[in-house]
């Protein structure tokens, strides 16, 4: 079986990166799939619709041309790899992992220790969570590969 694994969040660190070597370290060819990590990208995807004066509408056509490709790529995906940094609040995350929890798709969190208290919903409907990208490397091999 051919998976597709989608990672979802915090868009400053290679996260994603050290997962795709872990995996493939592990011998696991996996199709990883993402939203748009460019941050400046993301926030203008909406902008050749026409300018907006407000703030809140240039962010809403932007989210809502997102959508289709967070939407379809999550859809499709066998798992999610969900990704709280410990920067910024990743709220676009808590969306995609509400989003995997109400279709069914099992997902990964991945963060740190010190934010477990306001992700205690998110990861009480998570499969998994890892505090490392080679945790989520190991999860990934162990449910591909046993």
């Amino acid at each position: 079986m051919n998976w597709t694994v989608y990672l979802s969040g915090e868009i400053h660190t290679d996260w994603r990166d050290q997962i795709i070597a872990g995996c493939e370290a592990h011998g696991l060819y996996l199709q990883f799939t993402s939203a748009v990590t460019d941050h400046e990208a993301s926030d203008a995807a909406g902008d050749f619709l026409g300018p907006e004066n407000s703030n809140y509408w240039r962010d809403h056509k932007s989210s809502k041309v997102n959508g289709i490709r967070t939407r379809n790529l999550i859809e499709k995906c066998d798992i999610a790899v969900i990704r709280f940094g410990d920067k910024y609040k990743q709220w676009n995350a808590a969306f995609d992992a509400g989003f995997c929890a109400a279709m069914g798709k099992p997902y990964i969190t991945l963060h740190d220790d010190d934010i477990i208290h306001p992700l205690k919903e998110v990861d009480a409907a998570a499969m998994a969570w890892a505090t490392s990208p080679d945790q989520v490397a190991q999860l990934l091999r162990y449910v591909v590969a046993a």
